[in-house]
Parts: structure tokens; C-alpha cells; sequence
């Protein structure tokens, strides 16, 4: 069995891990999978008779896991709410008690993802 360490740095959550060990439990020339969101690294043991590095690499490619995590980051711009009107997010720290509070906004997400996350599909309404 020839051992292979990839990373995958879209895998930041348990439930990567549980995808990413199916994904390639699949291939019938996987042996072991070791993955880890903490550090985004995956470690497979396979029979190089029966798979490849690189058939083991494209399947993570393909699933979504090897790729650059995307990050949102504020812009420093103004938002546009549903009537027409901009305004920024504000965070608000109070001496007082030591918390910060942060701020509320409605965002419409149906039909888009939550967050860039490799296995999952757009989010739905209880009706759909």
C-alpha cells in the first residue's frame, strides 16, 4: 500500500470529513482514509495497482475540496438594502459590560449557498 498526503483547504468542518472519507472510500483502492478539518489535510492509503494519486486527487478536485477557501470580507462599501437605501453593517462595543454586539441583517440566500462549502447544495425554503 503506498500512503499519500493531500490538502484540502475547503475542508473546515466535521461534515467535510465524513464527505471526503466517502468520496474516496468509494474507489475500490482505497485502503485508509485519515482526514482532518483542523489542520485541512487528508492521508490515503491505496493500492497503486488498483487507483492512482492523481485519480484520488481529481476526485477531490472534482467533489469541490482542493480548491482556495473563499472568504466574504467587508468592502468598506455600502450595502443596498431592499428599498433602494444604502447602509453599512456596524458593530457596536460597550466599555461598560466588556461584549461586543454585533449587527443584524436580513439576507435573502435561497437558491445560493450560505457559505462556499464543498457538498452542499443551495439552501431551501421549508416549502420546497
Amino acid at each position: 500500500m503506498k500512503r499519500l498526503v493531500i490538502d484540502v483547504p475547503t475542508m473546515y468542518a466535521d461534515h467535510h470529513v465524513v464527505e471526503v472519507r466517502r468520496i474516496l472510500l468509494e474507489d475500490s483502492g482505497v485502503g485508509t482514509v485519515n482526514a482532518s478539518s483542523a489542520f485541512h489535510v487528508v492521508e490515503v492509503s491505496f493500492d497503486a495497482e488498483k487507483t492512482s494519486e492523481d485519480a484520488l486527487r481529481n476526485k477531490l478536485k472534482e467533489a469541490g475540496y482542493t480548491g482556495e477557501l473563499v472568504v466574504p470580507l467587508e468592502s468598506g462599501q455600502p450595502a443596498i438594502g431592499r428599498d433602494g437605501d444604502a447602509y453599512f453593517r456596524h458593530t457596536a462595543a460597550y466599555e461598560s459590560v466588556g461584549t461586543v454586539i454585533s449587527f443584524g441583517q436580513e439576507i435573502v440566500s435561497s437558491g445560493r449557498p450560505l457559505w462556499p462549502c464543498p457538498g452542499m447544495g443551495p439552501s431551501q425554503t421549508m416549502d420546497e
